[in-house]
């Protein structure tokens, strides 16, 4: 089975003593038994390892049908979700999406992510004259963000449509049994997709969470599924330093060690700045806990190469970076001589702007490098569904691995939730009183 990921550490092994790589081999095997055995802390959130292979076919049809019902229905779907339940999607979408698409048959709005008023009253007046739809995701229906959202928007789609006419518009995408969504869509009759009671938010890209929005953008998710499966087949096994999950967990786990406190992922495609989005909410929720984890960061070259590119070569040596990149681009131009070289780029005539962009990326490494920055580098053959799909397994599982190596609980996030107790008692949310005093004498 081919590997559809290319994973070269040349350029980071030099920065740890090399007998620690198979050292780390113990403690990764160890990691790796905790989540075939199921007993490692959390171990009741990794539903999505097996995923890729166990994945319910029949609604996985049901979200093919509805993807199509909902392109022949509306001009725009409006998904609504924070977190894990719209950035995987997002990523996938303007991974595998044309940078411009006019004329395309569904556009993919999202909303529920912040609580702007501003860009919550401009996307209403921007839907409300064009047909439209809603996906709703969140397992409890309770969280802040995305309620506010739906409220709005439901409102907006029973004004314009009528409430029966409506109902045929929403897809809610929520707990099997429980919670507001549930109750709300088995009284208004709502067509339901499941978020699994075993798979996280931030891991759940390859659930309906991710599938039906990726699907209505036309993304082709059977072959996405495929390349997950075919990572999971290819990185389950247990073969020492020729897993690249184990030797990206290894190396970046040592680097951390070394005291480098974080990794930033770099792309010199920007179509998968959103998939660093994502990656940063799946090793920043999974790691930061306990005092513990490395900062992860993100950039897109050569863009902030005019921004970050002084402070990464010469600033503080206290980051790696994970560079991928693309090794066939999906388009290319070849640049042309011109009369007059007032530019001075004559000498690049006959070369494309992808061999440019090439070579932008090896003087950047072979600089980076001589700085004293270790960098990891991820080639992908092609941008297609099934890479994609591959990567984002490959991410999953190397997290679930590195945070057992680290000795914390990759599946919880306990942190999160300290914002929004302190939110519901400053907006005077039934219960929370104390708290609320407390807060106000503190604040003043």
């Amino acid at each position: 089975m081919e590997n559809a990921i290319k994973l070269n550490i040349d350029y980071a092994s030099e920065f740890v003593a090399q007998d620690s790589l198979m050292a780390i081999l113990k403690e990764i095997n160890a990691a790796k038994r905790l989540i075939d055995a199921k007993t490692g802390a959390g171990g009741e959130f990794l539903g999505w390892v097996d995923l890729p292979r166990d994945y319910d076919r029949e609604e996985f049809k049901r979200i093919q049908l509805a993807a199509k019902k909902i392109r022949k229905q509306a001009r725009i779907l409006v998904v609504i979700g924070i977190g894990g339940s719209y950035l995987g999607a997002k990523a996938v979408l303007d991974a595998l999406s044309p940078y411009y698409h006019k004329g395309r048959r569904l556009e993919i709005v999202f909303a529920g992510q912040n609580m702007s008023a501003t860009y919550l009253r401009e996307l209403s007046e921007y839907v409300k004259t064009k047909d439209f739809a809603i996906n709703v995701i969140s397992k409890s229906g309770t969280t802040t963000e995305p309620a506010i959202a739906f409220r709005i928007f439901k409102k907006l789609l029973e004004e314009k449509y009528g409430l029966e006419a409506a109902k045929e518009r929403i897809y809610v995408t929520t707990d099997k049994t429980k919670g507001a969504l549930r109750v709300l869509a088995a009284q208004n009759g709502y067509e339901t997709f499941v978020v699994p009671d075993d798979i996280g938010g931030r891991y759940s890209v390859l659930t309906a969470v991710g599938l039906l929005p990726i699907a209505a953008g036309g993304i082709n998710i059977r072959d996405l599924m495929k390349g997950a499966a075919e990572a999971r087949s290819i990185y389950r096994k247990n073969n020492g330093l020729e897993n690249n999950v184990h030797k990206y967990v290894a190396i970046r786990n040592l680097l951390y060690r070394k005291g480098y406190a974080v990794e930033m992922q770099v792309t010199y495609e920007p179509k998968l700045a959103t998939l660093a989005e994502w990656w940063k909410q799946l090793f920043g929720e999974s790691e930061g806990k306990d005092g513990q984890g490395l900062f992860v960061a993100s950039a897109t070259f050569s863009t902030d190469l005019h921004s970050l590119g002084q402070y990464i070569q010469e600033g503080k040596k206290i980051l790696f970076e994970s560079v991928v990149r693309i090794e066939n681009p999906e388009r290319d131009i070849v640049l042309e001589k011109e009369g007059s070289d007032l530019d001075g780029l004559n000498y690049l005539a006959g070369k494309t702007v992808s061999e440019v962009n090439d070579q932008a990326f090896l003087g950047t490494l072979l600089a980076h490098h001589e700085g004293q920055v270790p960098n990891v580098v991820f080639t992908l053959s092609e941008l297609d569904a099934k890479s994609v799909g591959h990567l984002l397994y490959f991410f999953e599982y190397a997290c679930g691995l590195s945070g057992y190596v680290l000795g914390i609980n990759p599946f919880n996030q306990p942190g999160v939730e300290a914002y929004k107790q302190n939110m519901f008692a400053l907006l005077g949310k039934p219960g929370y009183e104390n708290l609320r005093a407390k807060l106000q004498k503190k604040n003043g």
